[in-house]
């Protein structure tokens, strides 16, 4: 595209006298040209300080034109403090003038400063080369503070761009989508206008029943799309994500050996990258011209408008396909969700309105049955009567029923269920965004792989120096070396040369003291975890020893209510401090790892946080679920802690009630703390400081300073840090969700409200708190789909477990069907109580002094052989039946569960059968669509051939056996006239002979100076 002299300088501009003079910060200050990308970075105090006038001259005047040159100024317009550069004429094509501008009797300016301005020109320079055009603030006019680089990519570098990164772009060609008939027509009318009122209000939301078809895009075939404005053909996110591929690959040669504007960067040239929001996202004026942003925040980042279904569609056209599906990812979550919440409030439901009606719970609430226990404690405790933990097994029933089972099992079905209608929206989603066959973006080094890569090839090159110094011929006095090293030199020489060059990467060698230090630290950190849980246990073990000696009766009954809480208290608080901990340790691991890639580094950073943060939730969980109680001993043999502490056991009414407490708090303080605190305070608390740190201008600089144009204010917002946190806080909530849930049917529920929440959270965060992040294409969740997998899968074993070994559900059944003469529950408490003889307290065990009279045998709950018997105190016969019976259960309950898992992937398809109709349909009208293209192509170009013969009738013209030429870039027709009995010239794509009769014969005489023309 040609440029005129006047555009063809990029001046250096101060700040628009109005905002509407630039669209309010989203023009350059001719107001025509977008801003498409803004490069930041930080004018630094000196400590030399100077005068208005001698600082403007003392900085680096710099003005680009577009081939990419430096002109010096003239002297008039430094000392105007003008920005404009010098025309094209005045600097000569490929030479680079650089006038460090300094003042006479001016401090000298900072070296390091002084090298970041020069690798900025160069950056910038090639910038231009590249065929973007760039605006800057004048630097001479800023003495501290930020200074913006504005960037503008122009249609033809769009349109390379385009082509080169294979963007797909809806054509003039459209189609109508096939509509259902029938009752499925009428029912999806009638679920049309239900969903109506939940509809968000975003202008061309609903296409109707007609689609475009799309195409990569190719300069070739610009009359192929709709084409209405060159300024709005691309939008936003698109021209961002253009520019942003520019600046990954353009490189820095002559300054600093670095590529791509990351690496500069991590190096502190700029101080950050971002594309500019589409304005402020509070609505002033009409709402029918209302931008995206706006929209977004209307209809979609508001408290308000949690009932309404999200805008996904344009989510994804405003920040990108990455984001685009994390957020309908989490809306699918969220909604089966709902089934799920609805489920376990019946099964809650059941517990409540069964509890009355329980048999054990009314034995063990039944004083006339007067069960004496075993003391909870060595010497300080006493015998206690059964009855007096009747709350706690009327709210056992509440979790621990028949009903739980059900619950397992349709949960475990849930998880499968859930991934594979992810898996069909996922498709579906990738078809309408047209991101079906598209290729993996190539990805540049890191910067640390850069860096680290650098140090390495320096490393080798002081190597081969110390060598070549060695292997040196020795020299006479005069300089000259003697024959027999002159041959060895000359051979060494050669052998050099035929050496071909390797292209340098790091090994595992280089990583192997990176690998050292993540397993040694993942250790130490799955060490520290069970230390923190074992902790805990100790806390408990003696708080409930102490209490137990309290002379008070209130201190004594509350015992096991007070170390419950607290205890599970403490679990939540460490586990939130060592969350932040180990988020930190993660990423500080992947960095030793020295990952080459940005994807291949988050990866490793999701793998390592997920591992750490999994066991630091669920570790306590596990505890409580597994082993807590199950190595306690028994009375007269109990296992102690340091020799003076048992080992805790479980309440009277089972360990399930304890592991639903353990699990609630856990996960609403989680919930919680981590929303309300983490999600909305801490990021408060950044904007706070960074603004008191910035907030530092004289008054003088208040009052020139104007409203604030849209690069100051998005500079302004929180850097967009990635979305591993948002995934994983839904992900370890998925854990709860689905791993424990038969302990605790709520948690679907309390999942919903968090969730409903949380999606309104992280939408107004993205809309109003964070800078716009570049939009990065993505067809699927990538690593997190196969965790969801793999915890569906681990979900199956553990509530088997729970069930079986947690949950009294198997005892019950066992004694129902083989121990209960009346085949009822009655007297199954007592059947799950051994006897121990008092006297064989080991001595100093035994309460010192008793209410209840003389004790001569107490109850415990196990399964153990009484006292009188041959094999006093071993394991009874009920208990070896109970366990195979658990045993059973479990192998029963996986492998139930994974075949109905199996059945439901099978029956429910990955690909929409509709999808797959649309997607042949599609290729079928391209495939005719480029077919027609080259028909019209041969139509004209035989025109052209008989015009050409009827203006000069006398020119020999080819036969009708010969082909005509066919001249272009996408010709199938062969290239030349064949013999008729030669061989067939083949034909690159299709033939024409399709689309055409029989060509007309013409003279075969060709006359010499007849022309054609090439089209």
């Amino acid at each position: 595209m040609q440029v005129s002299p006047s555009e063809d300088k990029i001046p250096d501009v101060g700040p628009p006298s109005s905002p509407q003079a630039s669209g309010e910060g989203l023009y350059f200050s001719d107001g025509q040209r977008k801003v498409d990308y803004v490069l930041v970075f930080h004018h630094r105090r000196h400590g030399s300080l100077r005068s208005p006038t001698t600082a403007s001259v003392s900085q680096d005047e710099l003005s680009i034109v577009s081939n990419g040159n430096f002109p010096p100024p003239s002297s008039s317009e430094a000392l105007a403090g003008g920005g404009g550069g010098l025309r094209r004429e005045d600097a000569s094509v490929g030479e680079v003038f650089m006038e460090l501008g300094m003042a006479r009797g001016s401090g000298a300016m900072e070296a390091a400063d002084h090298e970041m301005q020069l690798i900025r020109q160069e950056f910038e320079a090639n910038l231009l080369e590249a065929g973007l055009e760039v605006e800057r603030d004048r630097e001479q006019t800023k003495t501290h503070g930020p200074s913006f680089t504005r960037i503008h990519a122009p249609w033809p570098v769009l349109c390379r761009e385009a082509e080169f990164l294979k963007i797909k772009v809806p054509t003039k060609q459209s189609y109508e989508l096939k509509e259902e008939s029938g009752f499925g027509s009428s029912m999806s009318s009638v679920w049309r206008k239900v969903k109506q009122p939940f509809q968000p209000k975003v202008p061309q939301q609903d296409q109707g029943s007609t689609k475009f078809l799309s195409h990569c895009f190719s300069r070739d075939k610009l009359h192929m799309y709709n084409i209405t404005s060159k300024d709005t053909f691309f939008d936003n996110a698109t021209r961002g994500r253009i520019v942003y591929e520019i600046l990954r690959r353009t490189v820095c040669v002559r300054t600093c050996q670095t590529i791509g504007i990351s690496t500069l960067i991590a190096k502190g040239v700029y101080d950050s990258a971002f594309p500019l929001h589409d304005g402020d996202y509070k609505v002033t004026g009409n709402l029918e011209e209302r931008n995206d942003r706006q929209v977004l925040f209307e209809e979609w980042a508001r408290y308000s408008a949690f009932y309404k279904y999200q805008p996904i569609d344009l989510v994804r056209k405003y920040f990108g396909e990455k984001i685009g599906l994390y957020f309908a990812w989490l809306g699918v979550y969220t909604q089966l969700l709902i089934p799920a919440s609805i489920v376990g409030i019946i099964v809650f439901g059941y517990g409540v309105a069964t509890v009355d009606t329980n048999i054990p719970s009314l034995e063990m609430c039944d004083e006339r049955l007067n069960f004496t226990m075993c003391p909870l404690c060595d010497g300080a405790c006493d015998y206690w009567h059964l009855s007096t933990a009747c709350g706690t097994a009327r709210a056992s029933h509440l979790f621990d029923n028949p009903a739980t089972v059900f619950f397992a099992i349709f949960m475990s079905l849930w998880a499968v269920l859930f991934l594979e209608h992810w898996k069909r929206r996922q498709i579906s989603l990738s078809f309408s965004w047209d991101l079906t066959g598209i290729e993996e973006d190539e990805e540049h080094p890191r910067p640390r792989y850069e860096t680290i890569l650098l140090q390495k090839q320096q490393r080798k090159q002081k190597k081969k120096k110390k060598k070549k110094k060695k292997n040196e011929p020795e020299k006479q006095e005069d300089g000259t070396v003697t024959g027999k090293d002159r041959w060895r030199q000359k051979l060494l020489s050669a052998m050099a040369a035929g050496v071909p060059t390797v292209i340098e990467k790091l090994t595992w060698k280089d990583r192997l003291p990176g690998y050292f230090m993540n397993i040694s630290s993942i250790l130490f950190m799955f060490g520290l975890t069970f230390s923190a849980v074992f902790g805990v246990i100790v806390y408990r073990i003696t708080v409930s020893a102490l209490m137990a000696m309290s002379p008070d009766p209130e201190t004594k009954s509350n015992v096991r209510v007070t170390v419950t809480a607290t205890a599970v208290i403490i679990n939540l608080v460490v586990i939130l401090i060592l969350d932040e901990i180990y988020g930190a340790v993660a990423l500080w691991l992947t960095e030793l790892e020295i990952p080459k890639t940005e994807t291949t580094f988050e990866e490793r950073l999701i793998l390592k946080a997920f591992l750490l943060k999994f066991m630091n939730a669920y570790a306590p969980i596990f505890y409580v679920a597994f082993f807590k109680g199950r190595f306690a001993g028994r009375p007269g043999s109990y296992v102690y802690v340091f020799n003076d502490y048992r080992m805790e056991e479980c309440a009277p009414g089972g360990c399930l009630i304890e592991l639903c407490i353990q699990l609630s708090i856990i996960m609403l303080g989680k919930q919680l703390i981590q929303n309300n605190i983490f999600e909305i305070g801490i990021p408060k608390l950044k904007k706070l400081i960074r603004a008191l740190k910035e907030k530092e201008p004289t008054q003088k600089q208040k009052d020139e300073e104007k409203t604030p144009l849209q690069w100051n204010l998005d500079y302004a917002l929180a850097p967009f840090e990635g979305l591993t946190p948002e995934y994983m806080e839904m992900i370890i909530q998925f854990g709860f969700v689905s791993l424990f849930v038969a302990s605790f049917p709520l948690a679907p529920l309390f999942a919903l409200l968090n969730n409903v929440i949380e999606i309104r959270l992280d939408a107004k965060k993205f809309v109003t708190e964070l800078r716009r992040p570049v939009a990065a294409r993505a067809k699927d969740i990538g690593i997190w789909y196969n965790i969801l997998s793999g915890m569906g899968k681990l979900s199956v074993i553990i509530n088997a477990f729970v069930i079986s070994f947690t949950s009294d559900f198997i005892p019950r059944l066992v004694y129902q069907y083989m121990y209960s003469p009346s085949g009822t529950m009655h007297g199954f408490i007592d059947h799950t109580l051994s006897f121990f003889n008092v006297s064989n307290f080991r001595p100093g065990t035994a309460p010192h002094s008793s209410d209840h009279g003389d004790v001569t045998v107490c109850r415990y709950k196990d399964y153990r052989e009484p006292p009188w018997s041959s094999d006093a105190y071993q394991f009874s016969k009920q208990y070896w039946c109970v366990l195979s019976a658990r045993l059973a259960f479990v192998i029963l309950f996986q492998n139930l569960v994974m075949f109905l898992s199996l059945i439901v992937a099978w029956v429910i398809p990955d690909v929409p059968k509709t999808i797959v109709e649309q997607l042949k349909r599609e290729k079928k009208l391209l495939v005719n669509l480029f077919l027609q293209e080259e028909k019209e192509k041969f139509q004209l170009i035989q025109s052209l051939f008989v015009k050409d013969a009827t203006l000069h009738p006398k020119s020999q013209s080819p036969s009708a056996g010969q082909a005509f030429p066919i001249l272009g870039r996408y010709s199938t027709l062969p290239s030349g006239p064949t013999a008729p009995d030669g061989p067939r010239a083949r034909c690159r794509a299709a033939s024409f002979s399709q689309f055409s009769e029989k060509i007309s014969s013409l003279p075969r005489k060709e006359n010499a100076n007849s022309k054609h023309t090439a089209v």
